[in-house]
């Protein structure tokens, strides 16, 4: 071998020996840039998580509040029901103060989010939203249907609070079939933990 191959061999060797790096270098970039991308879906998975959790707890941050304010609106609605039939003027601006008193309690829970549970008669019975607390045969609303609501429900933000508590039609035969444990409960809902999941013929 000649001098003057040496400085061709010694060329190529670096070149060779540069590419082989550079390629070493490309894969490594590549996964390099893999990892920094999978790093920021976590990241940004992470902070609409941690969003989203914040904003439910913002949201949700009245539902006890509220259930123990539930109480107070349906003592309100009782008092309506029952309100005394009297010309005398302060009877009459009792019952005023009551009702405004209920309006406006009403009003609030619209304003924060708290919707009133109350299906009219003859509505489907839907188990995810009302609890059936009894079935009345004979009636002129279709079995399944709503024939009174005894305690309307309410819902905050499309989350149940409280089920609506109603009296149902009795399907024909239904009763019947379901001493002989025939047909399945009409009133359940796929998840057994379901406010309406069952009802209740204690009432």
């Amino acid at each position: 071998m000649s001098e003057d191959d040496m400085p061709d061999e010694a060329d190529a060797f670096i070149a060779e020996a540069t590419a082989d790096e550079v390629s070493a270098l490309k894969v490594e970039n590549g996964a390099l840039k893999e990892q920094i991308l999978r790093y920021a879906a976590d990241a940004e998975n992470t902070k609409r998580r941690a969003e989203r959790e914040a904003n439910d707890a913002r949201a949700y941050a009245i539902q006890k509040f509220a259930r123990d304010l539930l109480g107070v609106a349906d003592n309100l609605a009782r008092a309506l029901t029952h309100e005394p039939e009297s010309e005398d003027a302060a009877v009459k601006n009792f019952v005023l103060g009551v009702e405004m008193t209920d309006k406006e309690l009403q009003s609030a829970f619209e304003r924060n989010g708290l919707k009133k549970i109350q299906p009219a008669r003859g509505d489907k019975f839907d188990p995810h939203q009302h609890q059936a607390m009894m079935e009345v045969p004979g009636t002129d609303v279709a079995g399944g249907g709503v024939v009174e609501v005894m305690q309307p429900g309410y819902e905050l933000l499309g989350r149940l609070v409280r089920p609506a508590m109603v009296a149902v039609a009795a399907k024909a035969g239904g009763a019947d079939g379901a001493k002989a444990g025939a047909p399945p409960n009409p009133y359940s809902a796929d998840d057994e933990t379901d406010p309406g999941a069952s009802v209740d013929r204690r009432a």
